[in-house]
């Protein structure tokens, strides 16, 4: 349990410097007194989750592959696997750039964005979307860190970049007048901050980088695919879900879809341990499992799964505490702040059972099984949140949304846990059995527990009763 405390929360600290940014950009932008300007940052917010969730599914490759190596003592593989992985990144985040820039338009069009607030979506995404590559290698950098234990160097890279973002934010948007340009503008400057940091600590500090050569990306490409795909197609199934959601909302109005990109942006501050603990989970898991300590990473599985329920009882309570002056912070009026008011606490408290199913993905991701991480992630966008947020919204109208939205979180979050726990359970039983057979009175002692004092006394009596054996014949 400590040691996930510590890993997650020395995480969340950089990650909620982020969310914390991004919430920043919200009311910073809010300020300029124009609806149609959050709505746009709502909207473009779904197309940069995708962006996100692709480079974080590239990221958990690099550290269940680097983790396992370290676990099994195998330095040298750890570093042509972290350089390999790094070059993944970078090719997938360049994939990911190109297409969504070059479609942005019809991307927004499919969302349900309009008028002016697609074009201010547009201008958004243009200037943010081309640093797309340097944000995949900086996860992918972060997760090398986090795989060696070191969650502080990567606390630290991500938290220098929310602080460069913050700096520059009010500089660009009020200073130089560049409005919501300005915010896309000062993420991109944060992005790299964060690569950068991130990377000097993982082949300088760490050394965990050999020299790219292209045989051995060939060579670690099937091992790295293996995970990585999965895990992408697995994360972008949640803003998949997520884009569903902001295009029915939209259909109740911009005032909606305004209280909801709110929403967008507390989530991650609120809950960024929820987000940091998968990743803080995964290096436990994976270390355990190449050192094939079975009984740890079945500890660490429901120790996870108490800390992040005792963790989102208690940031629901706050919630429901400082709804009224969030709701007055951020300048939400009639639907928008009815939205926002049964969000908190009610629909927050269905966050627990995302965090289980968070936990379950970094097990799969971690024991050879990241493929049922994909089908969970691709259930849940799907058949956990399209009829029940359709039933709820037809039912209830914008606030119904939400609540079919937490009803499908629910009962995946059950479902991939159960998996998750039956996974480790079976490795584990699996694992005691081949140690009962290797056990059977071998000849030699199979262990290094003997000392070579106990061998040589062996050997030399077995020499003196054949010595005895070859006199009595001779007699």
């Amino acid at each position: 349990m400590r040691h996930i405390v510590v890993m997650s929360s020395t995480s969340a600290i950089g990650l909620m410097a982020l969310f914390l940014v991004d919430l920043l950009d919200m009311y910073f932008i809010s300020l300029l007194g124009h609806a149609e300007l959050a709505a746009a940052v709502g909207f473009a917010g779904s197309l940069v989750f995708f962006n996100t969730s692709v480079s974080i599914g590239a990221s958990i490759a690099m550290g269940a592959l680097v983790s396992r190596s370290l676990g099994a003592r195998d330095i040298a593989s750890a570093r042509r696997l972290g350089a390999s992985a790094m070059l993944f990144s970078l090719i997938i985040g360049s994939l990911i750039s190109m297409i969504m820039v070059s479609n942005v338009e019809a991307l927004l069009a499919l969302l349900g964005a309009k008028g002016v607030v697609a074009d201010k979506a547009a201008d958004y995404l243009c200037i943010l979307m081309p640093s797309a590559p340097i944000l995949a290698m900086a996860m992918a950098a972060s997760a090398a860190l986090r795989a060696t234990g070191d969650a502080k160097r990567a606390m630290l890279a991500t938290l220098a970049g929310g602080i460069v973002n913050a700096i520059l934010d009010p500089l660009f948007i009020f200073g130089l007048n560049m409005g919501i340009e300005g915010a896309a503008t000062a993420s991109v400057v944060a992005r790299i901050s964060i690569f950068v940091i991130a990377a000097y600590g993982m082949v300088y500090h760490h050394g965990l980088m050999a020299r790219p050569r292209w045989q051995d990306f060939r060579c670690n490409l099937k091992p790295i695919a293996v995970i990585a795909l999965p895990a992408i197609l697995a994360n972008i199934a949640t803003p998949f879900g997520n884009a569903f959601v902001t295009r029915f909302i939209a259909d109740f109005g911009t005032d909606y879809v305004a209280g909801y990109a709110v929403i967008g942006r507390i989530i991650p501050v609120a809950f960024c341990l929820l987000f940091a603990i998968s990743g803080a989970v995964g290096p436990i898991i994976g270390q355990n499992f190449g050192a094939q300590r079975f009984d740890r990473v079945h500890r660490t599985l429901f120790d996870a799964l108490l800390f992040a329920a005792l963790y989102s009882l208690v940031v629901s309570l706050l919630l429901w505490l400082l709804r009224d002056p969030l709701i007055h912070v951020f300048g939400l009026r009639g639907d928008s702040a009815e939205l926002f008011a049964l969000f908190c606490p009610w629909v927050a408290m269905s966050f627990a059972f995302n965090g289980a199913l968070f936990i379950a993905n970094a097990s799969f991701n971690n024991l050879n099984r990241s493929y049922w991480a994909t089908l969970l992630n691709a259930g849940k966008a799907t058949v956990g949140t399209i009829p029940f947020v359709v039933f709820g919204g037809k039912t209830f109208g914008a606030e119904g949304v939400l609540i079919g939205q937490a009803v499908g979180s629910i009962l995946f979050g059950i479902a991939g846990f159960l998996l998750a726990a039956r996974r480790v359970h079976q490795l584990k039983v699996c694992h005691e059995r081949k140690e009962e057979e290797a056990v059977i009175e071998p000849a030699m002692p199979l262990t290094p527990f003997c000392s070579s004092r106990a061998y040589m006394m062996e050997d030399a009596q077995l020499e003196v009763e054949s010595a005895e054996d070859t006199d009595t014949k001779q007699l």
